[in-house]
């Protein structure tokens, strides 16, 4: 080879790096997915993630509407039976073809133990195959809305489940993992390429993909980066080019940067606290004999002892709305005129404290995660704060989510912080897998300290079958109110969006925090 052709040769291949590098998406965010097994953890950075990998029967376009996905279309040819027809032609990304089996498959390895999926399978009857390309569903009672139940629920290969021994899913709370901890195999528009916890995960575009892939996005590298200061640091410095959360001290110099902008805008999300109402001794407090959170009195001390505003302006610098429910605007069947939060009274908490028998109020232990939520360690620290005023001494437990998610989701914890966002955005689901009277179907899934009304209860199944909008709207109220009488959790507030984008990226923010990487684009 003379001169001439190495240089030729060199020209082109720097060239070719050049243009894979352009279409190369780098993202930081404050914490990971913590398995790639689409039925291990029903949390939406997890979702969000595998989002790419997996898909689900009917999906959710850039303005959230429904739209087909690994179905074409449905309909119900009964009450309480819905019929899917598959699309044809989808492989997943091993080469094997998706059908009717793959559908059946999935809907029971999700409903099964160690799944964390079940409170969207909980009211099912049973899942049929009509042939290859057609399933039916039959719920125990009339479910108008279970189109929108299932967008978050994806479909794995049956034949790749059997083959690489991963038939039941990774159990967060045991620590149990298999094949699909690691590897995955699914029919969306990436494929993984590279999986390393807590340090890089890698994807590469789908090629075979069945659909239309909107943006030039050929490689994303997600990374995890755990510490505000340095996830901020990495943008502006283009190590990544976009990071999830914002820092809320950062906001203003990543805007005035001239590389990069904020995005921002009201997230689906409500952050709230928890108590074990369950138990007639909590786990960790140093009350003996009893358990001081079955005491409504004492549940509305703690509620009324918080100063939201001060958490609101201090904490989340504006970038949070106090709440008063477990839903808001945004969500199908929230009404503003349910009631507004309890006032921050410290004093009206300590009577309420020596009322219920604890004049110095008490210890008790308090979960929480350091790389979830929008400032999470910090509005935890300052709930203890304000507790403390209180006379309660809040031993504060603060753990990456790696650790905290299976701990709380065995309910082994006393009082807690967990955020929840409807993935059917509807009510409904905020009622069924938080409010719910737990049992051992999936109902109350994510109640964990395992709140009970037999009228929620009751509500909550008739939400479910109630077609007419004004007596379901009425039903939900109903429902909302009871809970908020009975202080059943103590909301906090409704959290914002935050994404950090660096001047050479397009993408869409959805207000449900998911990230499609299939509308990104590099310019």
């Amino acid at each position: 080879m003379n001169f001439k052709t190495s240089l030729i040769t060199a020209l082109v291949l720097a060239a070719a790096a050049g243009a894979t590098s352009a279409q190369t998406v780098r993202i930081g965010n404050q914490g990971d997915a913590l398995s790639m097994d689409p039925h291990s953890l029903n949390e939406s950075l997890q979702l969000s993630v595998l989002g790419n990998i997996y898909e689900p029967l009917v999906n959710r376009d850039k303005d959230l509407k429904l739209v087909p996905a690994l179905a074409t279309s449905w309909k119900q040819t009964a009450p309480t039976v819905w019929r899917f027809e598959l699309r044809k032609g989808v492989k997943f990304h091993d080469g094997k073809p998706f059908t009717a089996d793959d559908v059946v498959f999935s809907l029971a390895r999700g409903a099964g133990d160690g799944s964390d999926m079940r409170s969207y399978t909980n009211d099912f009857k049973e899942v049929r195959k009509i042939n290859d390309f057609t399933v039916e569903i039959e719920t125990k009672s009339p479910f108008p809305i279970l189109p929108d139940q299932l967008s978050f629920f994806y479909i794995m290969s049956k034949a790749w489940c059997e083959e690489n021994q991963a038939t039941k899913p990774v159990d967060r709370r045991k620590g149990i993992e298999n094949a699909a901890s690691f590897r995955a195999n699914g029919t969306g528009p990436f494929r993984l390429r590279e999986r390393q916890p807590n340090v890089k995960t890698a994807f590469v575009r789908n090629g075979s993909y069945w659909g239309k892939i909107e943006g030039n996005v050929v490689n994303v590298e997600y990374t995890p980066i755990g510490n505000d200061a340095t996830r901020a640091a990495a943008l502006l410095s283009g190590q990544v080019d976009v990071i999830e959360p914002v820092p809320l001290q950062d906001v203003a110099r990543i805007n005035g940067s001239g590389k990069a902008k904020v995005l921002q805008g009201p997230e689906l999300r409500w952050i709230f606290l928890g108590m074990d109402q369950k138990r007639d001794e909590l786990l960790y407090s140093n009350i003996k004999g009893k358990n001081p959170f079955k005491d409504k009195r004492v549940r509305q001390a703690f509620y009324q002892a918080i100063d939201i505003n001060g958490i609101q302006k201090n904490v989340m610098r504006g970038a949070s709305t106090p709440a008063a429910h477990l839903i808001g605007p945004g969500v199908n069947g929230y009404d503003a005129s349910t009631g507004g939060r309890l006032p921050y009274d410290p004093d009206a908490a300590k009577k309420l404290l020596t009322e219920a028998g604890y004049p110095n109020g008490f210890e008790v232990s308090m979960n929480c995660p350091n790389d979830r939520y929008v400032n999470d360690s910090n509005i935890c620290q300052a709930v203890a704060a304000n507790l403390a005023k209180i006379g309660v001494k809040i031993n504060l437990q603060v753990e990456t989510k790696g650790t905290y998610f299976p701990k709380i989701l065995k309910r082994d914890t006393s009082f807690y912080l967990l955020g929840w966002s409807p993935s059917t955005y509807d009510a409904h689901n905020v009622l069924n897998a938080i409010m719910r009277c737990v049992d051992d179907k999936g109902s109350g899934q994510f109640n964990l300290g395992a709140y009970c009304n037999p009228k929620v209860d009751e509500l909550t199944v008739k939400v479910q079958s109630e077609t007419d909008k004004a007596k379901r709207d009425a039903m939900i109220k109903e429902a909302f109110k009871l809970h908020a009488d009975d202080i059943g959790h103590l909301p906090l507030h409704q959290q914002a969006l935050a994404w950090g984008v660096g001047d050479n990226v397009q993408l869409t923010q959805r207000a449900d925090n998911q990230m499609p990487f299939r509308y990104m684009s590099v310019k």
